[in-house]
């Protein structure tokens, strides 16, 4: 009785659950959600060519140090490198008397302790310390930005999708909301009054929520000098140098990690070559021989025969 009863409390469950199910599917077709702003204007990340695209990139080191420059200064007025240090700029090229000189005249100084005193106190920074962030704290952080808080910049492309693109597109998407249309030919503010853009945010349609707190951070041509020899500094191509320095400083061994997969691919392949021809020549030709086994057995079958006659002697 108990287990009956217990039967018909499960089947109400499932029923009610199942009910649930079926009101929900049919309340989401007759009446589907409605489209938000961010649904119908925020675009996918542009394409962009990096020379460590693809299994046989590899960084340009030429590029990295532009990317550097950049980031020096435009990008670490306000967003932390916290997770590379001075020295893992040797992967740069650059050689150790350059690494010094980058980290002594770092505008922003180390924190440190008065040896004297035990007070609070900075430094300049060695090639052994890791960057500095430009705040001394989060609050610090919040207050010189509106609020809005810098986030680090070590792995930033491992935690977005399409890492370089990404960057790559927000530093080059901002644009004027008044009139923007997407490709449908949709006008936002006609669609959807209520997204303009507050004071204090900048629109961007490559930022998650289409409005984003930083500004342009590169604002026009020639912002940063490039040394002779090099492209000229553009917004699309300092942008592009800058992606390709974030992408190195969050993976800086990708060239090795390339390297090993290339030679591990081509020793299995070796490997499967020699086994395949060790196998056409020993074991292809060879006949397999099964030996049987139970009732199959010879000694089995000659017991079974003569357990069989005796028994039809008795009888």
């Amino acid at each position: 009785m108990v287990r009956f009863f217990g039967f018909l409390v499960g089947l109400g469950f499932a029923g009610v659950l199942l009910i649930s199910l079926f009101s929900t599917i049919s309340t989401s077709l007759s009446s589907p959600a409605e489209a938000s702003a961010e649904e119908e204007f925020h675009l996918h990340p542009k394409h962009v060519a990096l020379a460590s695209d693809g299994p046989f990139g590899r960084f340009d080191k030429a590029q990295l140090q532009r990317g550097f420059q950049v980031y020096k200064e435009v990008c670490s007025a306000c967003h932390s490198l916290n997770r590379v240090a001075f020295y893992h700029l040797e992967g740069l090229g650059y050689n150790e008397a350059q690494i010094k000189n980058i980290a002594a005249s770092w505008p922003t100084e180390v924190p440190s302790v008065n040896p004297e005193t035990g007070e609070p106190a900075t430094r300049k920074a060695l090639a052994s310390d890791h960057f500095p962030s430009p705040y001394a704290n989060e609050t610090a952080a919040r207050a010189a930005n509106n609020n809005a808080l810098p986030p680090d910049l070590s792995l930033m492309t491992k935690a977005r999708h399409d890492g370089g693109a990404y960057v790559y597109s927000l530093l080059t998407g901002y644009r004027t909301q008044a009139g923007y249309k997407n490709e449908k030919g949709k006008e936002l503010l006609k669609e959807f009054p209520a997204a303009k853009t507050a004071a204090g945010l900048h629109f961007n349609p490559y930022f998650a929520n289409l409005n984003i707190a930083m500004p342009p951070p590169l604002a026009s041509a020639g912002q940063v000098t490039y040394a002779e020899g090099n492209p000229a500094p553009t917004v699309d191509q300092m942008a592009k140098d800058v992606s390709a320095f974030l992408i190195w400083a969050a993976e800086p061994t990708l060239d090795r990690r390339k390297n090993v997969g290339l030679s591990v691919a081509l020793f299995l392949l070796i490997g499967t070559v020699l086994a395949y021809m060790a196998y056409q020549n020993i074991w292809y030709s060879a006949k397999r021989k099964v030996a049987p086994v139970g009732v199959l057995d010879p000694e089995n079958k000659a017991k079974r025969t003569r357990a069989t006659r005796k028994a039809s002697v008795k009888e």
